[in-house]
């Protein structure tokens, strides 16, 4: 037993720190260990070594051979003599119970290791590398190899770094407080990479003690475990250069984009049902997108997360791709291997909310730190998840690292910003709410967020883009910060999805007294760059398939669903698609389960995967269905006011360089239909989605070149009579023209 008083205890005559402060240390709730433990100089050239070694029978200096004295009832070891005889990063030797030998350098004989210039930035909010800084990296002190773990947890009591290398016991290797900065980082010799690791926090207020696992970790082991990996350096060498210095200057608002939304863990698995890793993944899908014609993959969330349903939505780990997939080096393949195919890669990121896991961020330190103290801030009750306090600079800066860490390590071509709106808005989906300083419902710090995200990703890194799922009226989403915008690239046009969804399910019938909602979205498809997607939340949650949305027999269905992609690919935007909407998938989503690869062996099916592949050739050859995507330059009504016969023709444009489209939404053939064009001369159809080829019934225009009348109609010089075959649109290009004029 040791003593309770106040009074020094001395060993072999050497005077010592008092029962309490050693009390501390025995018991792990110490503030400041390297006070009491490690290398300390107490005058007269003597120094005095103090170990903390639980279930340790012996133990010594192995570099001057000197047995160290327990500390009478402790596993407090100690060892007082000529400092000089010291080196300064001595190695203790010890002998367990069992009789085990062990030999380390001392880590509590190391200084602090972090500059205070680093700490200071990140306190800041402005240190966009500081996942260099913090989490657990191989370092070296004076030629000795170790790990360097760091942490912020300021309002701790004591902080150790506990793992399958000093047995989970939080007693071993508890961490040096910066106390400026409410970080703690503890250097451990000789530790190499490979070993698992947590935090364990004793909370200052409350007591309480409890396993974090790292916020910084860049690898974790795959649920339900849940702890950290030590990783080593990279050993993936990038083959990219070309495809990241195009990327600068890649001028993608005049270029084709179209997107392959994809969710690894259901687009295909082994024969056994096993997940698939991120380079066998590679080999298959990049192959397969590019015959399809896509030029990029959007990827749900690969940020490690605990629960599969949540589709990597719900994340622990920001710096950390999913292990459900391989190794962090096997990802930077992944990705490599789709820029040396020319297909690049977005990464959907959440920072709108984290889930509550007791491991994960949630009241970190025992206190409410990554997040908000009041609910009404701080919680999403639709989701059940937490939110993140933007207008606290360490929770600012852990995303904006983040952020940069994905486009600088993995090389990632862009982020698509997961459920902006909900950061928007203070009183997003809720009743009680708590305004802000100006008393409105704008939640200033996120605005503030979101524009530095974009600012710092633009600024870091070139020609990447940043997407927002933005759903409401917000102005100015897409437009640069230093105009009063939030600076991103893209906006999903989430009110175009809706409004053409909600009309292609309606039976055709109806259809004319709905005309509006196709048309609606030309009022407004300029004051952003809108993508238009149809995305993964159109097909799940007892939505059905896309194709099951469609109304009408087979027949009906499968053409309702060739028109709305041809709708979709001849309406100004950018493009997305999820996976398995290719090839009409028949039954909804299910993340736990594959694709439905066997309906591809049926000709409707593989009519609609491939007319998605001409169409994107299409859009990728002709410069007028792309070019002007953002600007009124590209797109020209000829008639939307065709409710009755629910007939839409409008054109696409680049400059003299034009197309007309012409769509039908009933299934009654618009024969002898008489359609206004801008000039004159031959015109040809050059898609039909009626085509036989894709499973339609061969109506249209067949082969043969159409001659435009020299009689004006719907405000146009001249015009064509064509056959709109059901359900079904058409593309025509003039062959030869005697000179574009406008409407």
């Amino acid at each position: 037993m040791i003593r309770k008083d106040n009074q020094d205890m001395t060993q072999e005559g050497t005077e010592i720190e008092t029962d309490n402060e050693l009390l501390k240390i025995i018991e792990a709730r110490h503030h400041d260990p390297f006070s009491i433990l490690g290398r300390h100089e107490k005058g007269n050239g003597h120094a005095v070594v103090r170990v903390f070694l639980p279930g340790a029978s012996s133990v010594r200096i192995l570099d001057i051979g000197q047995e160290m004295s327990r500390l009478k009832g402790t596993d407090i070891f100690q060892w007082e003599g000529p400092g000089d005889s010291l080196p300064g990063h001595y190695r203790i030797w010890w002998q367990d119970l069992e009789g085990m030998e062990h030999v380390y350098h001392d880590p509590y004989s190391f200084p602090p290791l972090i500059p205070e210039f680093d700490l200071g930035l990140f306190a800041a909010g402005k240190h966009w590398h500081i996942y260099r800084i913090l989490g657990a990296h191989k370092y070296e002190v004076d030629g000795i190899p170790g790990v360097l773990f760091a942490v912020w947890a300021p309002n701790a009591e004591r902080v150790s770094v506990v793992g399958d290398f000093n047995s989970w016991d939080g007693r071993r290797h508890p961490m040096r407080i910066r106390q400026d900065y409410g970080t703690w980082e503890l250097f451990i010799p000789d530790l190499t990479p490979g070993g698992v690791y947590k935090y364990e926090i004793r909370n200052r207020e409350t007591g309480m003690v409890f396993l974090k696992t790292d916020p910084y970790a860049q690898q974790l082991e795959i649920r339900p475990k849940e702890a950290a990996i030590i990783t080593d350096e990279p050993r993936h060498v990038w083959n990219d250069d070309e495809w990241t210095e195009d990327r600068k200057a890649f001028d993608w608002q005049h270029s084709k984009i179209s997107i392959y939304e994809v969710h690894l863990g259901s687009w295909q698995r082994g024969p056994e049902g096993e997940f698939l890793n991120y380079r066998e993944l590679a080999r298959r899908l990049v192959p397969y997108v590019k015959e399809l014609g896509f030029t990029h993959i959007e990827l749900l969330p690969i940020t490690e997360h605990p629960f599969d349903l949540s589709w990597g939505y719900q994340s622990t780990g920001y710096f950390a791709p999913t292990s459900r997939f391989g190794t962090p080096d096997d990802f930077r393949f992944f990705v490599d291997f789709c820029h040396e195919h020319r297909i690049g890669v977005f990464l959907d990121w959440v920072p709108a909310h984290f889930p509550k896991d007791a491991h994960g961020l949630a009241r970190f330190d025992g206190t409410p730190l990554y997040e908000h103290e009041d609910p009404r801030l701080g919680e999403h009750l639709d989701w059940s998840t937490l939110i993140f306090n933007y207008g606290r600079n360490e929770v600012k800066n852990f995303l904006l690292s983040s952020a940069v860490f994905w486009l600088e390590e993995f090389h990632i071509d862009g982020l698509r910003v997961d459920a902006v709106a909900s950061m928007l808005y203070l009183d997003y989906s809720r009743t009680d709410w708590v305004p802000n300083r100006f008393g409105g419902r704008e939640n200033l710090e996120a605005i503030d967020f979101l524009r530095g995200l974009n600012e710092v990703t633009h600024g870091q890194f070139p020609g990447v883009l940043i997407m927002a799922e933005e759903s409401t009226a917000w102005p100015q989403v897409t437009r640069p910060t230093y105009v009063g915008g939030l600076g991103f690239d893209l906006k999903w046009n989430m009110g175009w999805m809706n409004d053409t969804l909600e009309y292609m399910s309606k039976d055709p019938v109806h259809r004319k007294y709905h005309h509006d909602m196709l048309t609606f979205s030309l009022l407004y498809a300029f004051s952003e760059n809108f993508l238009l997607p149809l995305s993964h939340d159109e097909v799940v949650h007892g939505k059905g398939s896309l194709l099951n949305k469609m109304p009408g027999d087979e027949w009906q269905a499968f053409a309702n669903l060739r028109l709305l992609y041809t709708y979709m690919f001849t309406h100004p935007g950018k493009k997305l698609l999820f996976m398995g909407c290719e090839f009409a998938q028949k039954s909804e989503w299910n993340s736990a389960g594959t694709l439905e690869w066997n309906v591809i062996e049926y000709p409707l099916h593989k009519g609609v995967m491939s007319l998605v592949k001409d169409l994107n050739g299409l859009c990728g050859r002709l410069a007028s269905l792309h070019y002007f995507d953002f600007d009124w330059k590209g797109f020209e009504w000829i008639d939307s006011n065709d409710a009755v016969q629910s007939v839409l023709t409008y054109i696409r444009k680049k400059g003299d360089d034009f197309l007309v489209i012409a769509l039908n939404f009933t299934p009654v053939p618009r024969e002898n239909y008489q359609v206004g064009v801008p000039a004159g001369g031959r015109y040809r159809e050059i898609f039909n989605s009626d085509s036989a080829f894709y499973g339609g019934s061969n109506l249209g225009n067949g082969g043969l070149d159409i001659v435009a009348e020299n009689k004006g109609w719907m405000g146009r010089p001249f015009s064509v009579r064509l056959t709109i075959p059901p359900l079904a649109g058409i593309i025509l290009r003039p062959t030869t023209i005697g000179g574009y004029q406008n409407g």
